[in-house]
């Protein structure tokens, strides 16, 4: 289930310069599948919550969401190559605003519902 999602990340990682083995990118690929997976547990959760008959509120606000920064959608709700981030903007997001904004996460986080964790 997940070995071609980790080959399809290989492959892509792989091209990059400088990178002559998996060693070169195993943090990043850590990344992308930890913020990945952070996103799909927020929509669990919602819709967890709506099964329930809950209101559920996300606990990453909405410019950090995955679907805002790493694949976001046109009205065909494909990826919008024109507005998705990549190379130095990409890198400037990741490492400028959303690390920082984990890193202080944790504390400003209200406490989840527990009945939906």
């Amino acid at each position: 289930m997940f070995e071609q999602t980790f080959k399809n990340i290989n492959d892509i990682l792989h091209k990059d310069a400088g990178c002559s083995s998996e060693l070169d990118y195993v943090e990043q690929t850590s990344w992308i599948l930890f913020l990945k997976y952070l996103d799909d547990l927020e929509k669990d959760k919602k819709t967890a919550a709506e099964l329930s008959g809950k209101t559920y509120t996300p606990i990453i606000s909405p410019e950090y969401r995955w679907e805002k920064w790493a694949s976001p959608k046109n009205k065909e709700g494909k990826l919008d190559y024109q507005i998705a981030l990549t190379g130095d903007d990409l890198a400037d997001f990741v490492n400028g605003k959303l690390f920082p904004y984990l890193k202080k996460f944790r504390t400003e986080a209200i406490s989840p519902d527990p009945e939906l964790y």
